[in-house]
Order: structure tokens, then C-alpha cells, then sequence
């Protein structure tokens, strides 16, 4: 039998044009990139069109070559927009049916004409399809239905046709078309098949109304000379032909039920739809057009087709009428009383997206040849889908450890499976030490007793309280002497009062005596814990020394009560035996079967808890498998097809539609992973499952009255064993806060000490200054007196001399010498003798040093008898620039030394700079001290303040004072802060000395007298 004539839609021709050069020009200016890096894939392309160009239109070739080419446009217009304001490219398409040539510079037209091109190519391989062969019948089946599917994407993506051949109108007469010629192979497999009777009426039914719709559309552009007229003929002629077929399969199905009378009607009007088809039939060319694609043998084929058709009904009908006549006697209704024939769809437009799922198209197409420059949309994209994937993992992973967690506190809180151990082998087992206690024992062995510490502790808060009583005395000795010439010379002792000037010191005295008290307290509370704990530091380190831990643990739980506690070795007593051999009643389950019963729920869980997370790694390896940053890249790759699959023909294909809708895609993309979120959540149900059985099976045990008294003795023995453990970990923190104690507090005396040493020799420093200026204050006053009583003298005489003169009688002598006369006279007066010379000093002498205590009285010192008026003698020993020299009557004067009493006062014997106290209102022989610990000895003195007059004292060079006591807590002794000293109590340590303006015979006088203590002669006084 003859096929059936096929239409098939022509291709559209093109002019060649040139990708390279517009490329390259954009991958330079947008991705800044060398475009020479990218020559063979813009050659590739450019070489894809010129191949597609020649495809011919009934080869699986130009199919392919079609299919390609789109693919990589689609993939192109990802990262290349096409189009007048961007990449400027023509492209000239001829119109498949008027050959009229459109250009435009968009690469939608592009692609509009090349997805025409591939329904041509698909419809012209189904026509030229063999379909007396099972093969053929099917690639034509599924060829027409995919050039429909093509047809129908032109017609919802390209509003604008610019050309007759893509016109709405156009493109869906073709669907039509093609799509009727799907049903219609479908129809011939079949009849092919001897299907029932009404279901090839209701496929001939659909197959003529598509091809009655495609004939009312096709009339007009026919007319425009758009379609051949053979196309209309041959649509025509189908339409009724395939009616024709409808209502004969029709009546047959009607005539088997017993409708004999409605049978004949159909086949009446089969006859006349079959002559109407022969009418277009014959009216097809005697040859045909060579624009209409069609054989030339279509138009006799179609002839000798309806003809075959046409034999088969009449043939029908004349039987069925006979018998009507003769047997059945049904009326023939009339034509227009009958009913239509039911249509049933056996053919549809395949969707491009699902078309280019196929992994044939996927080969075909091939990787994307631009996959190394990435468009930021697409890479935004596949970032959003690969966090959702994460999100994903972490939900489940957030799943999985809580239930893990669950597990574990329930298990936790039986006591499982450790409670099991104690009741297999019941509660009578050896008490072995804990390894903790045997770590704390062994910390404690080699270490020496603390009574040495404490002993080192008191000796350095002793000598330190030394220390302070020592400045405190030398304090109030320089204070009591300093009050005592005020109250023998009265204003005539300008020195400033001690009490204004050591007030700093004496404050420093009193706060560290203060902070060595709060100190104290706090080595009695370490000295009370090392009491109270003595005996267990013994008993802990004996035992770490001679690895006998466990000995000492087990005689403390012996002691506690325990009466468990075993020697080493020890083992079960024979009289108690194990819960397992007790057996009381035949009839319930012995202790042994319900503690095998746990532990076999017990491992089901551990069963569960592995599964589970073997299914979370599966999850985590196949979501980090898939992880891709480009999705649409290397779609050769298996596990790139698999990642990319669904989410990347998205994007080419409907890159405009997912606007908007990313949720939607990425659910239905995560539905790949729902098998192990669905096995997580199945091992979430069988655990809590067995832990409700878990709990109910172990209560029971747990009630039985064997198993209640042997948990009775086995609390009992862990509670004796966290009491031993409590008290050990209580004399082990004892232990350890005793030896930090220690630590802390030999660290405080020792910065305590430094501390107390410094203020010490601040205290010396300022003491020798005083001493100083009171010396030379008191060589002032003594020089003023001995000048007003020798003054006094020479006018008492002068007063005598002239009263004798009026008095005596005798003539005046004649003039002599004034000098002789006058010379004579005060001979008897007691003045200072003239062996004595002015002393000079050595600028080389030794340099002064500091003496902790007041020096004892020299020899040759004035006795306790002396009159007062006779006290500044004394200083003459300490003028001296060597060391002291006492004076020895008889012997000559030694150079510096003052004159012995005997002899009268020389002032020369005391060359000092008369000193001058600081004013009322200075306190210090310093800059203005700050508070302690806000600055160091070099900053420089306040400008604020009056200059003080330039004193004479000259402080320890590169002595640094000590900062402010620390204060211990009552506890603990903080380490002393390592910060930068002051200037000390009063501001005694500088870095350069007060008298910067002395002259250097002024600078060695006060060298040379500060040698030698000038106060030690009011000792008498004193």
C-alpha cells in the first residue's frame, strides 16, 4: 500500500557574516580580558554558522549542525548581548516562502530563524521517513511532534516577526500542519494494528479536524502567494479523506453494537467526504512544484489513497444495507442527526526545554565553547542555588546532632551502658583508686614541707618592720633636735619645721607598715589552712612517694564506712556471686535475659546512630560533588551533567522567564536530595521508637527485687566514693592554693623590701640635707654673735677711756701713734686667736656616703655640762674634707677644724654658704610631686609655681624612690606592679641636683661638710 504524502516546510538561506572581530572587540571593553586568549573559540563559532548554512534539509548532518549552532547562541547571548547598542552584527535571512531578504542586528532574530530552520530540517526528515518500518514510522512520529514543538517556541518567544515566514498566522498553520501529520502516522500504526474500531474513528476524528483547521488558514496566504497551492490542495484533500475514515471506523463500531441504522448514515456521509477528497485530489499538478517539497508521485500516491478508501466504505455500506433491508429493518436517520465523532489527541508539540534534555542533544551540542568567561547573572545565580544547598546540608546536619544529643543525655541519665557492667557483675568487685586521686597524689610526692616557707616569710616581714621603725626614729630624732635649737635660738633659727617637710615620708612609713599588717593577716589564714590540712598533705605525699595511691583510697573509703573496700587483688566474695545466677521464677525473664534484652536495644541504637550519619556524609559528598561555580560549564563532565541538568538548560533557554521565580527552580532542583532527607528522618523515628522501648525495658529490670538490692549496695559504695573523692579534691586545691600562696607572698616581701630600702635611703638623703642647712645656720648665728659682743666691747672701752679722760687731772701726753695707744688696750679682751688660718677644701675628696643611723658622739665632744652658749663647738670635727679627725688639745689646728672653745669663736672655721629654707608654703626639696605611679623622676617642674630660691641640697645621684605600697588582698598576694617609680616620698631622688647655680667653692664646702654629721655635738645639748 502507498504512504501518504507528507508536507514539509522549507528552509531559510542566509548571508554569511563574521563573529570574530565583534567579539573580540567586546571581551576587550566589558571583561577586560586579552582577546587573543579567545581566537579559537570565536573561530569555532564563526566556523558553526558557516556549517550550518549548508546543512541540507533531509540529513541527520544539518540536523545536528542546526542543534548546535542554537545551543551555543543560547549559551552566547548568557555573556554576548547581540543587538544594535552592543555587539552591532547583520543578519540577512531570506524568507522561506517569498525569498524576500530582512536584516536586523538582533541575535533573537538570529535565533528565531534558526529554530525555523530546525523545523524544516525536522519536518522534511519525518516526510522522507520509510514508515512501512517500525523505525521509520516512529522517528517521523516523534520528528513531526518535535517540528511542532520548534514552531509553537517561535510563536511564544518572537512577538515581532520580521519577515512572512515567522508570522504568528504562518507559524501556527505549520503547527497545525505538522502536527496532523503526527496524528495521522500515528492513525496508520494503528490501523497497522487492528485497533478497536472506535478508537481509530475518534484518531481519524482529531487527525481531520487539524488538518480542516491548517486548510481555513492556509486559503489566505495561499492567496498572498505565501503557501503553494499544492499545500492547500493536499490539506484539503486530507481533511476530507481522513473525516472520510473517521465516519467509516465509526460506523463499523456502531454497526458491531447493533446501530445497523445510524451504521449506514455514517457510511453515507463517508461516501460523499471521500468523493469530496478525490475532488482535491485531482485537481493536485501533474507535477509538482518544486517549492512545495513534495515528490512527485504525491498527487497520485493521495489519488490511489482516497481511492483504496473509497472501495472499502462503499463495499461496507452495500452489505450493511442489505442486511438491513432483509434482516434488521432499522431507519436510516438523516446526516444532519448524527453525531460527531469524538476526537482523541495522539500527538503534541514537544517543548524545546524538554527536547533539549535529551542526552543526544546534549552530545550534540557539546560544551560551551565560551565557558571560561563567566556573566556575573549566571554566576549570582548558581551561588544562590549552592547556598540553598548548603542550607540544606546544615539543616540536616543540625537534625542529626540533636538527635545524637537526645540519645545521649537519655543514655546519660539511665546510667547506660555503664550500669549494665555493675549489674552483670554485681556491685561486690573490687574498689580500685581513681585515676584522678592517683594523679593528685603523685603531684604532692617530692614536695618539701611548708614550715620553711613560712619561716623565710616571717623573716622578710621582720626585717622589713625593722626597716620601717628605723625611719620612724630617725624621723623623730631629726625633728626633736630640729625643735629643740628653735626653742634655744628663737628667731633666730629660720629653719623650716620638720613636721612640714617629712610628711610624705612619714605617710610612706605609715602605709607600708599598713600593707605588711593587711600582709599578716593573710599569712595567718595560709598558715590556719596549712593547719587544718597538715596531716593530709603528709598522708597524700607519702603515698605518691611510695606508689601506694591505692592503699590510701581504699583505707579512706574503709574509713567513710564502706565496707566493700578491698587490699589489692582483691576480688568478689564467693558468698555474694552475680545477679546473673539468680534466678527465682520459671515463669518471668531471669535478670541475665532482660539485661540481654537492653543491650540488644542498646546496639539497634548505635545501629541507627551510625546509618544516620553514614547518610549525612552521603548527603554532605554528593551536595560537595555537585558544587560547581559555573552550572552551566562542562556539561561532558558526569557530575557536571548531573549538577547541571535541570538548572542549566533553565538558564539558556529561559533565561528571561526565571526572573522572579529562583525559590521555584531551586525547590524543585533540591528535590534530588529528598531520598536522604527522607532515610534521616526514618532514623529520627526508629530512635525514639527504641528509646521509649529502651526506657520501658530497663525500668522493668531496674524493679525487679533482685536487681533493687544489689542497686541499693551499689549506690551506697558510689556515694562512700564521691565523698572520698570530694574531701581529696578539696585537700589537693588546699595544696595548690597554699603553694600559689607562698609564691605570692615571698614575691610581696621581696618587692616589699626593695620598696622599704629605698624609702629608707630617702629618708637618710633628706635627714643629711637637714643636717646641712642647720649647720650652717648655726655657724651664722654664732659668727653674729661673737661680731655684736666684740662691737660692745670697743664702746664699753671707748665710753671708760673718755671718762678718764675727764677725770684725770694730768696733762695730756703728747700725741703718739692712735695705733700704739689703742692697740694696747684691748689686749685683755678675749678674741678669736690669730694662729687660727680660713680652712680650704679639697676639691678631690671622697665622696659623702649615706649613713642608715645617726653617728655616734666623737671623741673630744663637750660633756653633758657644757654651757649652752659653747654648743656650736663641737662642729668643728666634722669640717673637715677627709674623714673626721677629732680634736686633741695642744695639738696644732688642722686645717678646716674650728677652733676649741679655749681659743674663742673663729666664724672663719666654718666656710660654709649660709643656707636658706624653702619658703612656708614648699613642702618638698622637689618638683611637686604627683600622685604615685602618674609620672617618672625626669619630669620636668611645674611653671605654675613661684621658682624656689636656689637651695644647697644635693640628692643621691641615680636613686630611684619607691612607688606606693601595694595593698595584698586578704587571700591572695598580687604580684607588685613593675611600673615606672616616682619621684619618691617628698621628691628626694632627682635626676639633677637643686644648687645648679652654686659656684664650685660652694659645691665642694657642702662635699666636704656633708662628710662628717655636724649634729652629733647636741647630744649633750640634748
Amino acid at each position: 500500500m502507498v504512504q501518504s504524502p507528507m508536507l514539509s516546510c522549507p528552509l531559510k538561506q542566509t548571508n554569511e557574516i563574521d563573529w570574530i572581530q565583534p567579539l573580540k572587540d567586546y571581551i576587550r571593553q566589558t571583561y577586560g580580558e586579552d582577546p587573543e586568549r579567545y581566537t579559537q573559540e570565536c573561530a569555532t563559532l564563526n566556523r558553526l554558522r558557516q556549517d550550518m548554512r549548508g546543512a541540507g534539509k533531509d540529513s541527520a548532518t544539518g540536523r545536528d549542525l542546526l542543534y548546535r549552532y542554537y545551543g551555543q547562541l543560547e549559551l552566547l547571548d548568557l555573556r554576548f548581548p547581540v543587538d544594535e547598542n552592543h555587539i552591532k552584527i547583520s543578519f540577512t535571512w531570506y524568507d522561506a516562502f517569498t525569498h524576500k531578504p530582512t536584516s536586523q542586528y538582533s541575535l533573537a532574530y538570529e535565533k528565531a530563524s534558526i529554530i525555523f530552520n530546525i523545523s524544516a530540517v525536522l519536518s522534511c526528515h519525518a516526510a522522507n521517513q520509510n514508515r512501512a518500518e517500525d523505525a521509520g514510522l516512529k522517528t517521523a512520529y516523534h520528528s513531526f511532534q518535535a517540528s511542532a514543538g520548534m514552531f509553537t517556541y517561535i510563536n511564544e518567544n518572537f512577538l515581532h516577526a520580521p519577515s512572512t515566514d515567522l508570522n504568528r498566522d504562518t507559524v501556527k498553520t505549520l503547527i497545525h500542519v505538522t502536527l496532523a501529520q503526527a496524528q495521522e502516522v500515528f492513525l496508520e500504526k494503528q490501523v497497522a494494528d487492528s485497533k478497536k474500531p472506535g478508537f481509530l474513528a475518534k484518531l481519524a476524528g482529531q487527525a481531520a479536524y487539524l488538518y480542516s483547521q491548517a486548510a481555513e488558514t492556509m486559503q489566505d496566504f495561499v492567496s498572498k502567494n505565501v503557501f503553494d497551492k499544492a499545500w492547500s490542495i493536499v490539506v484539503q484533500a486530507k481533511a476530507a479523506h481522513l473525516g472520510s475514515i473517521a465516519s467509516y471506523f465509526q460506523a463499523v463500531a456502531e454497526a458491531e453494537s447493533g446501530s445497523h441504522g445510524v451504521a449506514i448514515a455514517r457510511l453515507q456521509m463517508a461516501d460523499k467526504q471521500t468523493i469530496a477528497a478525490l475532488g482535491f485530489a485531482k485537481s493536485f499538478p501533474s507535477s509538482a512544484p518544486v517549492t512545495s517539497n513534495l515528490t512527485a508521485e504525491a498527487g497520485s500516491n493521495l489519488v490511489d489513497l482516497i481511492k483504496h478508501n473509497q472501495s472499502k466504505v462503499q463495499a461496507t455500506l452495500a452489505t450493511l444495507t442489505k442486511d438491513n433491508d432483509f434482516i434488521y429493518h432499522q431507519p436510516v436517520p438523516n446526516e444532519a442527526g448524527l453525531a460527531a465523532v469524538s476526537k482523541l489527541p495522539a500527538a503534541k508539540a514537544i517543548p524545546v526545554s524538554e527536547l533539549y534534555q535529551g542526552q543526544d542533544i546534549q552530545r550534540i551540542i557539546g560544551p560551551d565553547i565560551f565557558q571560561k568567561l563567566v556573566p556575573m547573572s549566571v554566576t549570582e545565580t548558581a551561588s544562590l542555588y549552592d547556598e540553598e544547598k548548603a542550607k540544606l546540608v546544615r539543616a540536616e546536619t543540625e537534625k542529626v546532632e540533636t538527635a545524637n544529643g537526645e540519645m545521649a543525655a537519655s543514655l546519660d541519665y539511665l546510667k547506660l551502658p555503664g550500669s549494665l557492667n555493675i549489674l552483670k557483675g554485681g556491685t561486690d568487685q573490687e574498689v580500685t583508686v581513681d585515676e584522678e586521686f592517683r594523679r593528685w597524689c603523685s603531684e604532692l610526692a617530692g614536695h618539701k614541707p611548708f614550715h620553711r616557707a613560712f619561716d623565710d616569710l616571717q623573716e622578710g616581714k621582720a626585717e622589713v618592720l625593722a626597716q620601717l621603725d628605723q625611719c620612724s626614729k630617725q624621723l623623730d630624732l631629726e625633728e626633736s633636735v630640729c625643735e629643740k635649737m628653735r626653742s634655744k635660738y628663737g628667731a633666730d633659727w629660720t629653719q623650716q619645721p620638720s613636721s612640714r617637710l617629712n610628711t610624705t615620708l612619714r605617710g610612706d612609713v605609715r602605709t607600708y607598715r599598713d600593707t605588711v599588717n593587711e600582709a599578716s593577716a593573710s599569712d595567718s589564714q595560709l598558715s590556719a589552712t596549712l593547719r587544718q590540712y597538715e596531716g593530709d598533705f603528709d598522708e597524700m605525699r607519702s603515698a605518691g612517694e611510695t606508689e601506694e595511691a591505692d592503699v590510701l583510697f581504699q583505707r579512706a573509703m574503709i574509713k567513710s564506712g564502706s565496707k566493700h573496700g578491698k587490699g589489692k587483688g582483691g576480688g568478689a566474695s564467693p558468698a555474694e556471686g552475680s545477679l546473673l545466677d539468680d534466678v527465682y521464677d520459671e515463669g518471668s525473664m531471669s535478670v541475665a535475659e532482660q539485661i540481654s534484652k537492653v543491650e540488644e536495644i542498646l546496639k539497634k541504637l548505635n545501629l541507627v546512630k551510625r546509618e544516620r550519619s553514614q547518610v549525612l556524609k552521603d548527603l554532605k559528598d554528593k551536595v560537595s560533588a555537585l558544587l560547581s561555580p559555573y552550572p552551566h560549564h562542562c556539561k561532558s563532565h558526569p557530575a557536571a551533567q548531573v549538577h547541571n541538568d535541570d538548572i542549566s538548560n533553565v538558564l539558556i533557554l529561559n533565561k528571561k522567564s526565571i526572573t522572579g521565580q529562583e525559590s521555584q527552580l531551586f525547590e524543585a532542583e533540591l528535590e534530588k536530595f529528598r531520598p536522604h532527607q527522607n532515610r534521616l528522618l526514618q532514623a529520627n523515628h526508629k530512635q525514639s521508637s527504641l528509646m521509649k522501648e529502651l526506657t520501658k525495658t530497663y525500668g522493668d529490670l531496674l524493679q525487679d527485687k533482685r536487681v533493687r538490692s544489689e542497686q541499693s549496695k551499689y549506690e551506697t559504695i558510689t556515694r562512700q566514693r564521691n565523698t572520698v573523692m570530694a574531701r581529696y579534691k578539696k585537700v589537693y586545691e588546699a595544696f595548690n592554693g597554699l603553694s600559689s600562696g607562698i609564691v605570692q607572698a615571698r614575691t610581696f616581701y621581696k618587692e616589699m623590701g626593695e620598696n622599704v630600702e629605698s624609702l629608707r635611703k630617702n629618708v637618710e638623703t633628706f635627714i643629711n640635707n637637714r643636717r646641712s642647712e642647720g649647720a650652717q645656720l648655726l655657724s651664722q648665728i654664732e659668727r653674729e654673735k661673737a661680731s655684736g659682743v666684740s662691737e660692745q666691747d670697743d664702746r664699753e672701752r671707748e665710753k671708760l677711756r673718755q671718762l678718764m679722760e675727764r677725770l684725770s687731772t694730768e696733762p695730756k701726753p703728747s700725741s703718739t701713734s692712735p695705733s700704739t695707744g689703742s692697740a694696747a688696750a684691748p689686749s685683755k679682751i678675749k678674741s678669736p686667736p690669730s694662729s687660727i688660718q680660713t680652712p680650704s677644701y679639697s676639691a678631690t675628696g671622697p665622696s659623702p656616703k649615706m649613713s642608715p643611723r645617726y653617728p655616734p658622739p666623737m671623741p673630744g665632744a663637750p660633756p653633758h655640762g657644757v654651757p649652752p652658749s659653747h654648743s656650736p663647738a663641737p662642729y668643728g670635727q666634722y669640717m673637715g674634707a677627709g674623714p673626721s679627725v677629732p680634736y686633741v688639745p695642744g695639738q696644732p689646728f688642722q686645717q678646716g677644724a674650728a677652733a676649741p672653745l679655749s681659743e674663742g669663736y673663729n666664724p672663719m672655721a666654718y666656710p660654709y654658704q649660709t643656707p636658706v629654707s624653702p619658703p612656708p608654703n614648699q613642702q618638698f626639696f622637689s618638683q611637686t610631686p604627683a600622685p604615685y605611679g602618674g609620672y617618672s623622676g625626669a619630669s620636668p617642674p611645674s611653671t605654675t609655681a613661684a621658682a624656689p630660691p636656689p637651695s644647697h641640697y644635693m640628692a643621691s645621684q641615680g636613686y630611684i624612690p619607691p612607688p606606693p605600697p601595694p595593698r595584698p588582698q586578704q587571700t591572695t598576694y598580687p604580684p607588685s606592679g613593675g611600673g615606672p617609680y616616682p619621684s619618691g616620698p617628698g621628691g628626694y631622688a632627682q635626676s639633677r641636683p637643686y644648687g645648679h647655680h652654686r659656684t664650685p667653692s660652694q659645691s665642694q664646702s657642702q662635699h666636704s661638710s656633708a662628710t662628717n654629721d655636724p649634729w652629733a655635738g647636741l647630744n649633750a645639748w640634748k
